[in-house]
């Protein structure tokens, strides 16, 4: 790489303006990954925390999909669908949205009506009964709650008995309640979904799906991150227009310097290795600086918005701002595999 690092001490200030556009570009791509993922978790961390391979809604009308929104299944549903060959338990959900009331404040919040063993991990306290509830950890110390507290839903008091793992239903946090207790709340005997373990197969009456697909059924989460992977996707895309258009100009404005040395004996593999090694130190250090700072906002931001800052979230964007930067260098300089050596002799007349 004699030649390249000549380039890069001789031309400090290009490659330093290509590095700066490589860096921003890298931090908005992690910022973007890392509010991806924590707008996913908001929106389905209730479901992923679920001890259940498979949920099952009702069978939605045609051309539509399954959604915890519009679900309703009998009662019943739980004990047939328990009985299919291939299912180990089957626990019936109920699932709506209520305002919690608790001293002079409020709250809106996702109601979970199930069997405690699909809670989340207890912090503290026993599991509800009839007439009692079970609160997130991230509700309890916003609204300063305790086993022994007293909360109103809609309208009802009910008794708080044990504090909970955080999760949230489409931004949304969610409070814990036996399913009796969340049908008297909703005023119906029926249900949202049956949650089961095991391989059901094929089911009548109703929709199964794998605890992953399920993430669809709530409400906005496939828009959502169907939109925020295409601006990611997007800005790939302009990363390696970026990068490919600098080398394509550099190439040609070199072209003459590269023909004296393949004149004087260099192989195209030489010049070739040469040039890409030339990008990748610039991607490298670019894409490194961009990333330590987006880190470094991302941790600010996590304690205002939900942000998931951890080695997926940076590591992954940095490393394909480094391969789509390379394949894009790599398409412009194969310029230098067809330089012509008597192309120096002629600009030398």
């Amino acid at each position: 790489m004699f030649i390249a690092w000549r380039d890069l001490r001789f031309a400090k200030g290009r490659f330093a303006l290509l590095g700066g556009v490589i860096a921003l570009m890298t931090l908005m791509v992690v910022l973007l990954t890392g509010l991806t993922a924590g707008l996913g978790a908001a929106s389905v961390s209730a479901v992923e925390a679920l001890p259940a391979d498979h949920i099952a809604f009702q069978e939605p009308a045609e051309g539509q999909e399954p959604a915890f929104a519009t679900s309703e299944l009998p009662g019943t549903s739980v004990a047939e669908l328990g009985a299919l060959p291939g299912v180990d338990t089957a626990h019936g959900m109920g699932v709506s949205t209520a305002r919690l009331n608790v001293g002079g404040g409020s709250a809106a919040v996702n109601l979970i009506g199930t069997d405690p063993s699909l809670y989340p991990d207890r912090e503290d306290g026993t599991d509800p009964g009839a007439g009692e509830v079970a609160v997130t950890a991230e509700l309890a110390e916003t609204h300063g709650l305790a086993p022994g507290s007293t909360v109103d839903l809609n309208g009802r008091s009910l008794t708080v008995t044990a504090i909970v793992d955080t999760t949230t239903l489409n931004h949304l946090p969610v409070v814990y309640l036996p399913l009796a207790t969340w049908q008297e709340l909703a005023s119906t005997d029926t249900i949202t979904a049956v949650a089961l373990t095991g391989d059901p197969g094929e089911t009548r009456g109703a929709v199964t799906l794998t605890r992953e697909d399920a993430y669809g059924a709530v409400g906005g989460y496939s828009s959502e991150q169907g939109s925020l992977t295409l601006m990611r996707g997007l800005l790939l895309g302009v990363s390696v227009l970026i990068v490919g258009a600098f080398f394509t100009v550099w190439t040609m404005q070199r072209s003459g310097d590269l023909a004296v040395v393949r004149a004087i004996g260099a192989g195209r593999g030489y010049l070739l290795r040469d040039a890409l090694g030339q990008a990748l130190a610039v991607l490298v250090l670019g894409s490194a600086v961009g990333g330590a700072v987006a880190a470094g906002l991302g941790a600010l931001a996590a304690r205002a918005v939900p942000f998931v800052l951890d080695a997926q979230t940076v590591g992954v964007p940095v490393a394909s701002m480094i391969a789509v930067g390379l394949l894009g260098a790599a398409v412009c300089v194969r310029r230098t595999t067809t330089v012509d050596p008597l192309t120096a002799l002629g600009a030398a007349r």
